[in-house]
């Protein structure tokens, strides 16, 4: 926000300079990062400006007077608004001959509506004075009547749109929701297809203009309008925030309703407008404003405790100090008791809602940095949070195996999330079949945000995969190839949408379902440490080997992976995750349009479980063995089997079905080449035998090892390779 400080000053006779003022206006919490010097034209007096950043908390201060109220405070002086109180000009409620004039359809969504109507105006340029002041603060000057709302928006902060009443179809205003499928012109010359979910301002016919965003070509002021029509309204945050959204508009009237005007604030806006339209465009207004507001705003009662202030932030302040701070901010004190205040904030502190928030303007007035440092007292002694021992080992062990954690937002592009499929926990119930083979889409059940806090991140992530395939992508763009990444987060999703833990009542029901999820992401070469050489590419099994260490170190039983195709991953490269049968997750080759478009030159592989359920799993007990006082016997035999059978398959069986003696089924080798039937590979697979109570005759290993191919020969209807 660019303030000016020559404007500033007729607002507040301040003694302060710029470079003061920018420091002080520091140390209450409005940062002013900057502060040049503005040369206007003709004969104005040297300028500067003050860039000045505003906090999103703080609408009221996205004007001059709102930053003039702040430096009044702070000198403990009161505000020149002698130009608004010698007003030629009145509000009144609506008359009766007005009474069809305007009709305001939706209060819920425009709680007070006003306009003002000037005759006989002449649309010219802008005196010098106000061309000067809108350029210091980075305004391109107009024409007077459009300067003039400009120039009334930055310095009281109410958003004002003026309309050629000739313009306008048999000169009414209806304040309504757009019909689907209507479309409007807007000042910037596009044509927008508006939906019933936004408001706009129309006349008899058609919708004039987007409201709280931005007017409609075809009513604007152009240089033959001699009648026009200015509007001052209070739009809820909401509806403007969302309008602005699905339009991809961005506008300065837009910046300031979605975050919050003052409803009290309408009328003195329009008559500051109408007094500079009869000043500088001539013309006549109408005899009285039209104000719609039958329900008026009330700002709430908040109660403070003085001796909170002490208790939260450390700082000592005198009751009295207090109060003198909390009176010269404009906040009213109701009613008194010992140790204790009821305040109401004025209208414009929309931000004003707890104790905590009183609390902070008498600190931030008092002065930010005498809060002392040091760490609160400790009364208790320190102890893990549950299943912070688990999460730290799981941490641990993919540390070693070589990834670095990651820590992304929790709100994420909607537009990053449209391929990735969520855990099973988060999967709507009619694609909640573990049986099921139909490739897994991404979740419909979506939470999106009210009110980001970064534009563009507009929903709760449900997955994680996104946010490390980003850190993926700034690492490869800054020359790093070799990349493991993991992330331990939460991930959320609509709660009417999934299957399992369903609501007990009725406010559970509207919170969104939060999952804490472990992602991983593997992508260029492993180089061993201390050796030079090509490094390998990782593959699938790096990211299912770490993965499987993180089950074993956290005393799991293994895990089992099932072939499946997923949207985010490549088919016949992928698998569902389940432990003790239920799927928990999914890992695999990451999808190549997916690649395409992160700009991926290099195979990634990825992986996602619900680490609440692996921290909910039973774990084995650790049991004690002695080493083996024996010698152990190894035999190796080839198999040739259909592709689509695994090496955990022929495992489980050969286990299930081996002797006593045989105590472990290793893997060794697979072959896929000539000689071989198509859709056949060889498997080399390594038995171990032996036996805690002697050393075993080479005939009875030759005979169980025998019996164990030949079942796995019948079981899967393979054939020994010679």
């Amino acid at each position: 926000m660019n303030i000016s400080y020559n404007w500033l000053r007729e607002l507040i006779e301040t003694d302060l300079t710029a470079g003061e003022l920018a420091e002080r206006l520091t140390r209450v919490g409005l940062a002013v990062d900057t502060v040049h010097e503005f040369v206007a034209g003709g004969d104005a007096a040297k300028d500067y400006v003050l860039e000045v950043d505003v906090t999103s908390n703080r609408p009221d201060c996205l004007s001059h007077l709102g930053v003039a109220r702040e430096v009044a405070a702070i000198e403990d002086k009161r505000l020149n608004t002698r130009a608004w109180q010698n007003s030629k000009i009145q509000t009144a409620k609506v008359s009766g001959e007005d009474a069809g004039r305007i009709e305001n359809r939706e209060l819920d969504l425009c709680p007070r509506y006003a306009a003002r109507i000037v005759r006989g105006v002449k649309v010219a340029q802008s005196p010098m004075w106000m061309v000067n002041r809108l350029e210091a603060i980075g305004q391109r000057a107009i024409n007077n009547v459009a300067d003039i709302t400009n120039y009334v928006l930055h310095e009281v902060g109410q958003p004002l749109h003026a309309f050629d009443l000739n313009r306008l179809t048999d000169e009414r205003i209806i304040v309504r929701r757009a019909t689907v499928g209507e479309t409007i012109t807007t000042l910037d010359e596009v044509e927008r297809t508006l939906d019933a979910e936004m408001l706009v301002i129309a006349d008899a016919v058609r919708p004039v203009a987007v409201a709280g965003v931005m007017g409609g070509l075809a009513s604007g002021v152009h240089s033959d309008t001699t009648n026009v029509l200015i509007e001052s309204a209070y739009f809820i945050p909401s509806q403007v925030r969302r309008t602005r959204r699905k339009l991809n508009l961005q506008t300065e009237a837009a910046n300031h309703f979605e975050r919050g005007t003052d409803p009290e604030g309408v009328p003195r806006a329009l008559e500051r407008a109408v007094d500079l339209i009869w000043d500088i465009a001539g013309g006549t207004p109408d005899v009285s404003a039209i104000d719609i507001y039958p329900r008026r705003s009330e700002q709430p009662a908040v109660r403070l405790r003085f001796a909170r202030i002490g208790a939260l932030v450390g700082l000592n302040i005198a009751a009295e100090n207090a109060r003198e701070i909390l009176k010269r901010l404009s906040f009213t004190e109701r009613e008194h008791e010992d140790g204790a205040a009821l305040y109401v904030a004025p209208s414009w502190r929309v931000d004003i809602e707890r104790e905590e928030d009183l609390i902070e303007e008498v600190v931030r007035h008092t002065g930010i940095d005498r809060i002392p440092s040091r760490l609160p007292l400790a009364t208790t002694g320190g102890e893990y949070l549950p299943n912070e021992r688990a999460r730290r080992l799981a941490r641990r062990t993919l540390t070693q195996a070589g990834y670095d954690e990651a820590i992304n937002f929790s709100f994420i592009d909607p537009n990053d999330t449209r391929e990735f499929a969520v855990l099973p926990t988060l999967e709507s119930d009619e694609r909640h079949d573990e049986n099921s083979d139909d490739k897994e889409a991404r979740h419909d059940g979506a939470v999106d945000l009210s009110n980001p806090i970064i534009e563009n991140l507009t929903r709760m992530r449900a997955s994680l995969l996104p946010g490390l395939l980003n850190a993926v992508r700034h690492n490869l763009n800054h020359g790093t190839r070799d990349v493991r990444l993991f992330e331990i987060g939460r991930v959320f999703a609509s709660r009417d949408d999934v299957a399992s833990d369903k609501a007990h009542d009725e406010r559970e029901q509207h919170r969104p379902l939060e999952r804490e999820a472990l992602g991983m992401v593997a992508i260029g070469g492993n180089r061993e440490a201390n050796r030079f050489g090509v490094a390998r590419p990782l593959d699938f099994y790096d990211l299912k080997g770490a993965l499987e260490a993180v089950i074993e170190n956290m005393k799991l039983p293994a895990l089992e992976f099932k072939p499946k195709d997923f949207t985010h991953l490549r088919s016949g490269q992928s698998a569902r995750i389940s432990l003790h049968g239920k799927a928990i997750g999914s890992m695999g080759r990451l999808a190549e349009a997916i690649e395409t478009r992160l700009k991926l030159k290099q195979s990634a592989f990825v992986a996602e479980v619900d680490f609440n359920l692996l921290l909910d799993a039973n774990q084995i007990t650790s049991r004690y063995r002695p080493l083996a006082r024996f010698p152990i016997v190894a035999r190796d035999t080839s198999i040739i089997i259909n592709r689509q059978t695994t090496f955990a398959a022929m495992r489980n069986s050969a286990l299930e079905i081996g002797t006593e003696i045989c105590r472990d089924v290793r893997f060794v080798d697979v072959y896929e080449g000539a000689n071989l039937p198509d859709g056949f590979r060889s498997l080399t697979l390594r038995a171990v035998y032996s036996s805690d109570e002697r050393t075993l005759r080479d005939e009875e290993v030759d005979a169980a090892h025998r019996s164990l191919v030949q079942t796995l020969v019948e079981r899967f209807d393979a054939q020994p390779r010679e």
